[in-house]
């Protein structure tokens, strides 16, 4: 059977077994068990399973984040973040994979991989025992769109917050069907200050231990939700630079759609219904970009790069290029031919078509009007009706 809003296979429920890993797999046994407490158990028969293997996990998450303070808290804690960032940001579903690992290419950058942060509180410690049996399980490709997965590629640090029970608007997908957490922390418009320090301490640790890993390298991270905080991440990094990229928004709202979909479907402790994650997806999408165009002004002409989705599909070097270009980044030439190499390896990936009712077309210029006039999206750039 296909989905007739993609024409790919329908995603099955709960396809992947209890054990295979999920974002909850690496958090420590207090911060999961106030997520669960925080919705009050409320774990569907169903992913009893994978809610018990879970807290399994995090009696030996607890153990080696334990035995990693113990082992490297003092080197942590003087570490230094004397490089700025530079941060990929757009919303889900607008090419920011795609972008941050042609980015990731230059060598000059390091960035968090996937185990990293699935097991952000105690990598250091357990990385030469864990990472092959995770290696093992993990999907070969994500779910949502058939992209390649393993453990050491680049993976978005917001997934590393979750772990470490920070707080984040992506632990909705522990209790989909419950009010999503967090969504102030999408453009951190009145977050109380504890809330806001126990962010930064989760944040600013995990960062420190990357680059602890590989000193002398500047972090180059990717995450959506990144996209409203400028105007805090410039607090932290006054130098920090931003690559933007946008997308037709038509094909941004089926995406995200579909994406919230299979994470759910994937990694809820609840059987998800769904019935109010439209809603979800206009309102967080309005929150995020309050906060891009209130703050991207406060960004000098280096800082900041804005792209679209459908321009660095169709020439990937010549956009990519433009960034360097813009951000006045060293080193094109060392990279041009690692890019050419990673897009010969993905010439076979095709992105999905999303096909919508005219009313469905409507709601979305209605809810985005601010994401089409921001971005230059007047009318649809691709067939969709």
């Amino acid at each position: 059977m296909t989905d007739q809003e993609t024409g790919r296979p329908k995603v099955r429920r709960n396809p992947f077994p209890a054990y295979a890993p999920r974002f909850w797999h690496g958090m420590r046994f207090g911060p999961w068990w106030r997520l669960l407490a925080r919705n009050r158990f409320r774990v569907h028969p169903l992913r009893s399973g994978l809610a018990c293997t879970v807290t399994g996990c995090s009696v030996l998450n607890s153990l080696m984040a334990a035995r990693q303070r113990m082992t490297y808290g003092r080197l942590l804690a003087e570490v230094a973040l004397d490089q700025p960032p530079l941060f990929v940001i757009g919303h889900w579903r607008s090419g920011t994979t795609f972008l941050h690992e042609l980015l990731a290419l230059d060598p000059q950058f390091t960035y968090p991989t996937t185990y990293e942060c699935f097991a952000a509180e105690h990598f250091l410690v357990s990385r030469p025992y864990l990472a092959p049996l995770v290696r093992r399980l993990l999907p070969r490709k994500r779910p949502m769109d058939d992209v390649a997965m393993g453990l050491d590629r680049p993976q978005e640090d917001e997934i590393a917050l979750c772990s470490m029970g920070a707080p984040s608007p992506m632990l909705r997908l522990a209790f989909p069907n419950h009010e999503p957490p967090d969504l102030e922390m999408l453009d951190f418009a009145g977050v109380a200050a504890p809330k806001r320090r126990t962010w930064e301490d989760a944040w600013l640790g995990f960062l420190r231990t990357i680059v602890f890993c590989r000193p002398g390298k500047r972090l180059i991270l990717k995450s959506p939700t990144h996209t409203g905080r400028i105007g805090y991440l410039l607090k932290l990094f006054p130098q920090a630079q931003f690559v933007h990229i946008a997308r037709d928004p038509y094909a941004l709202y089926g995406s995200t759609l579909r994406l919230w979909r299979t994470l759910d479907e994937d990694h809820g402790l609840q059987i998800p219904h769904h019935r109010h994650l439209e809603a979800f997806v206009f309102s967080a999408c309005r929150t995020m970009y309050t906060g891009y165009l209130r703050d991207r002004s406060q960004l000098g002409a280096a800082q900041l790069c804005e792209v679209r989705y459908e321009e660095l599909v169709v020439d990937p070097l010549r956009q990519l290029h433009r960034i360097y270009e813009a951000l006045e980044l060293e080193g094109w030439d060392r990279v041009e031919p690692r890019v050419r190499a990673y897009l010969q390896e993905r010439r076979d990936y095709r992105p999905a078509d999303y096909r919508w009712e005219p009313h469905v077309l409507r709601t979305v210029r209605q809810q985005w009007d601010f994401y089409f006039d921001a971005f230059g999206y007047d009318a649809p750039s691709v067939a969709h009706t």
